[in-house]
């Protein structure tokens, strides 16, 4: 399992589930076409979908294409079910960056049969995270800036003041479904920008002055090779 980062140091849990929202930023919604939502689109992926993103990122190469979407994510500290948002504030440990990996051809297909997307979002490493840093830090969750160039060119650029559903609120309706624990991670929506990713694209990502990524995008076997 993987144990995330908090503040250089090891957190006190592995990374559990990882609670998802699609469609918070309208743009993204109207760049693939789709509806804003009257409330959270929320899906989850499993504890396995985790990976280091400092690490070469393995993708899927045989099923159709892969698409990049950043996002905010947050470290859940205490224990939080039907919570308040005032609940939420305390309880949350870091914040960092999130790629919520997307098989898009499997999606669209899925989709339009109306079935579930977890075939599309939750294999296996398809949520890589970065280090977190503590949440103290954040002195306004609707203010975070942050953006992925992929090959030195601006892919994703965003601030979650743009959000439809804010940090604190989000996290507080999420937990009136799924009790969070100490560990799991909240990723809170995507940009416009997102595209599909290739063997030997280099990214780098960034949140506020706080966080900086650099990885390498490698085929399953090249990622194999390198253990």
């Amino acid at each position: 399992m993987f144990t995330p980062s908090l503040d250089g140091a090891p957190f006190s849990s592995p990374v559990g589930k990882i609670v998802c929202v699609g469609r918070n930023y309208a743009a993204h919604a109207a760049e693939l076409n789709n509806p804003v939502p009257d409330t959270p689109v929320l899906f989850i992926k499993p504890a396995d979908a985790a990976c280091d993103l400092q690490a070469p990122l393995s993708i899927p190469l045989s099923q159709g294409d892969v698409h990049h979407e950043l996002e905010v994510a947050v470290l859940i500290g205490k224990r939080l079910q039907k919570a308040s948002e005032a609940e939420v504030s305390g309880a949350l440990a870091g914040v960092g960056l999130g790629l919520d990996l997307t098989l898009r051809d499997v999606q669209s297909v899925l989709k339009g049969k109306g079935l579930p997307w977890e075939r599309a979002k939750a294999f296996d490493g398809s949520c890589p995270l970065s280090p977190f840093v503590s949440a103290a830090r954040v002195s306004d969750w609707q203010n975070l800036n942050f953006s992925l160039l992929r090959n030195g060119v601006q892919q994703q650029s965003g601030n979650s003041a743009d959000m439809l559903n804010p940090v604190l609120s989000l996290i507080a309706h999420m937990s009136q479904s799924f009790t969070l624990n100490p560990g799991d991670v909240v990723m809170t929506g995507t940009p416009p920008g997102v595209g599909p990713l290739n063997v030997g694209d280099s990214l780098e990502l960034a949140l506020e002055d706080w966080i900086a990524v650099t990885t390498e995008v490698v085929s399953p076997q090249a990622s194999e090779k390198s253990l």
